[in-house]
């Protein structure tokens, strides 16, 4: 879905607007990603941007690259020289202060909107270097260091999909947290729902959001929320590993009620994920299956075991 806004937790997800089918690159067309358009879509509400049409260079149009300058890297058309620095970054940096969004998926490779591997020139053609990043990318991502972003290109990779989606996910719920009436009651209740997942990221940034989490009533509101969004941001930001995975799901077993024969077979199918053997989702989908009863309710309730929606089937990849 195409949209502005979201509500209710729905995720909000910035995209270069030529991944979503829309004919503004430089030669009339697209780059539509069909994870983005077909698996995604249903899921979240989209924020296209294409900061050279919004520029006003239309489609089609010449080809630019970054080139060196003193000042930094500089946009230049190919053909013409016309150096379009000015005319793209302005209304850029205006886009990039006013992001309201839980993530952005850029497109690969381009001197805008690239996150890595850009390349930039000399005045004569002669590549200089491939490690930049577009002019656009570069003023969101230092303006929003802990926003979750990919390109089209990179999300193919199985674990940096799912990574990427469990962020985006986990940033629209702190959202809609945080955006509401929220009491102090309801952060704790959130940052308890969130132990889980949070301690399959990083267990002392799980802390230390909780820390923040337990002075919610006794210090200001604004205060509380900024310090409790950055640890919870700041965990999510490191890579979930099945080390850190296998700790939580045999912490969740132990909260289980199991005859021995089930905890036994629950303890297998932990193991097998930890050899490799298995995906996450046998596991995760087991213990989701024993975890029934009103004894069971906080282990259920984790959404450590649904970070999003089932549908997407983005845990079916066996760890490397």
């Amino acid at each position: 879905m195409i949209t502005e806004g979201g509500t209710d937790g729905r995720p909000r997800v910035a995209v270069s607007t030529c991944l979503l089918g829309e004919p503004v690159r430089f030669d009339g067309g697209h780059s539509r990603d069909r994870f983005l358009t077909d698996e995604l879509a249903p899921y979240v509400d989209y924020v296209p941007i294409c900061p050279e049409m919004e520029a006003g260079l239309g489609s089609p149009r010449e080809t630019m690259r970054l080139e060196r300058s003193p000042d930094g890297p500089r946009l230049v058309t190919r053909t013409t020289r016309t150096d379009v620095t000015g005319l793209v970054t302005a209304p850029a940096a205006r886009r990039a202060a006013g992001l309201d969004v839980d993530g952005y998926v850029f497109k690969a490779k381009s001197p805008t909107c690239g996150i890595h591997g850009v390349p930039c020139y000399r005045p004569d053609g002669t590549p200089v270097d491939r490690r930049n990043r577009g002019l656009y990318a570069e003023m969101v991502m230092e303006r929003h260091p802990l926003l979750p972003v990919e390109d089209e290109g990179r999300l193919h990779d199985a674990l940096l999909r799912e990574g990427f989606v469990e962020r985006v996910f986990a940033h629209a719920r702190l959202r809609a947290l945080l955006e509401g009436d929220w009491r102090p009651r309801d952060l704790v209740a959130f940052h308890a729902r969130h132990k889980m997942q949070l301690l399959a990221h990083d267990p002392r940034l799980y802390r230390e959001a909780g820390r923040a989490a337990a002075t919610a009533g006794a210090a200001p509101r604004e205060e509380v929320a900024a310090r409790y969004s950055e640890a919870f941001r700041r965990a999510l930001a490191t890579r979930a590993g099945t080390g850190k995975n296998v700790n939580v799901l045999q912490h969740c077993l132990g909260m289980l009620a199991l005859d021995p024969v089930r905890r036994a077979d629950v303890v297998e199918v932990i193991d097998s994920y930890r050899a490799g053997l298995v995906p996450l989702s046998v596991p995760t989908t087991l213990l989701r299956h024993h975890a029934r009863g009103e004894a069971a309710a906080y282990v259920r309730d984790q959404t450590f075991f649904s970070p999003y929606p089932d549908a997407l089937r983005l845990r079916n990849h066996v760890p490397g």
